[in-house]
């Protein structure tokens, strides 16, 4: 990955809702509908914020039906956690 790419990432961390929504799918896949349960936002909201956290890579996605599921990406949190490691292990800071 590039620095483009983890700056996407980032940016797409920088929203309280998104992170809300990364806490909850944490422990596992949810539907969209589980998730807009605990949001005061609209459906559409809830999709935006989605595929957002979905086009950085950050969360995976699969529909059913009508509905969309929603799961971790745990192998690009693994890269993040290693890109971060190799920025704070750089010397001379």
């Amino acid at each position: 990955m590039t620095e483009p790419d983890f700056a996407l990432i980032f940016k797409a961390l920088g929203d309280s809702n998104r992170l809300m929504m990364l806490k909850m799918i944490s422990d596992g896949e949810k539907c969209g509908c589980k998730l807009l349960e605990n949001f005061n936002i609209s459906q559409p909201t809830l999709s935006h914020h989605m595929k957002i956290l979905c086009d950085c890579g950050l969360v995976n996605s699969r529909k059913e039906g009508k509905w969309s599921f929603y799961s971790l990406n745990n192998e690009l949190f693994s890269e993040i956690t290693k890109y971060l490691n190799s920025i704070k292990n750089i010397k001379g800071e």
